[in-house]
């Protein structure tokens, strides 16, 4: 008599890993050299594809997001107050508190989940130094207003974009808008190197800043000009991101797909609204869906049924940021300023979406979402 077996959990993402022997000849590389770090020949490599396949002029590999949000506020020397958004994963802000500075949390745009432009107006003081928008699931800002914005009153525009790898608007990168643009590679990302992050600037100066930065402050070998980090992107790092780039189209084209087929059942089911991108070219990084008041189930209990059919939804960003305590004591996180990102935090599902969830999981999970109607 076989045992039965319980199917396996489908988790919100898994990251996409190409052949392991397709990766032997890199490893085998790096034992040749024994080059492991400090801008070695597979991260000159990769800072170059990056550069061609993002379409940006200059970019600069880092351990991860996180180090990369943090230097970039020291390379654009940011002090005093930042406006940036609630709704995020709570690295935005943290960046913010390394450096000494005040966040102001805006509220988002209800269509978007993007940083309101209104409401970022509104929030600036003689204290405001710059806007730290977030590209929330890959979707773009809009860029044009926080532009004209930051321009009139004399702001830096530092935009979080861990989740936009890839991603387009207006005829070229969404990551060449803003001073600089942050990337992840983490590996829930769309495009992993296991850990990593980068940040996107537009000039051989900052380049070389960020650089140095990134690298203790050294310039030379008994120079150093600021008081950096070690946020250097190893060569192993470095040399999977290569190889990763060679199938990161097949990756979007297969999370296009699942996301075609979530759009084609759950647009119309009453209570159900999935969020969508107006961008030339999305990435398909996440699937996130408001469950309204008009939906047999609450949020959090259609969130249950998921789990207890081993679907690991996620409730990305459910808290908010401004809901953590370090946070909870800053004028700006104060409930009634942030009514839409409440409203939907308490609202957001994001489901599985990877290049490997099959059709049949797919299915699953839509069945039990529409099967509560």
């Amino acid at each position: 008599m076989t045992e039965s077996r319980d199917p396996p959990p489908i988790y919100v993402t898994q990251p996409s890993l190409p052949p392991l022997e397709e990766f032997i000849p890199y490893l085998e590389q790096i034992w040749e050299s024994k080059r492991l770090t400090n801008s070695g020949p597979f991260h000159e490599q990769l800072e170059q594809a990056l550069c061609d396949y993002l379409d940006v002029p200059y970019i600069a590999l880092f351990a991860n997001g996180t180090l990369a949000l943090v230097t970039a506020l020291q390379a654009m020397r940011i002090t005093g107050e930042v406006i940036t958004t609630p709704y995020s994963f709570v690295a935005t802000a943290h960046s913010l508190l390394w450096n000494g500075i005040r966040p102001v949390f805006s509220d988002i745009d209800p269509l978007t989940l993007n940083l309101d432009p209104d409401r970022i107006e509104a929030a600036i003081t003689p204290q405001t130094t710059a806007i730290m928008p977030v590209h929330c699931y890959g979707h773009s800002c809009d860029v044009d207003r926080i532009e004209r914005i930051a321009g009139n009153y004399g702001l830096k525009v530092i935009y979080d974009a861990a989740h936009a790898f890839g991603v387009q608007c207006q005829g070229g990168s969404v990551l060449n808008h803003g001073d600089l643009s942050v990337l992840s590679f983490h590996a829930t990302k769309v495009f992993n190197t296991f850990e990593g992050g980068a940040i996107v600037c537009h000039d051989a100066k900052t380049k070389q800043r960020i650089d140095h930065l990134k690298n203790f402050g050294f310039v030379d070998e008994v120079t150093v000009a600021a008081p950096g980090i070690n946020g250097k992107m190893s060569e192993i790092n470095a040399a999977f991101g290569l190889l990763q780039l060679k199938g990161i189209d097949e990756i979007l084209q297969k999370r296009k797909a699942i996301d075609t087929r979530y759009r084609e059942v759950l647009t119309g089911v009453k209570g159900i609204h999935c969020l969508s991108a107006a961008d030339e070219k999305p990435n398909y990084a996440y699937f996130p869906i408001l469950v309204q008041p008009d939906y047999p189930l609450s949020r959090d209990a259609l969130y249950q049924e998921l789990q207890d059919s081993g679907i690991h939804a996620r409730r990305y960003f459910y808290p908010l940021i401004s809901d953590f305590p370090m946070y909870r004591g800053i004028p700006s996180a104060a409930p009634a300023n942030l009514p839409v990102a409440r409203a939907a935090a308490e609202q957001v599902i994001c489901l599985p979406i990877y290049p490997s969830l099959t059709s049949k999981q797919v299915d699953l999970i839509i069945g039990i979402i529409v099967g509560q109607c």
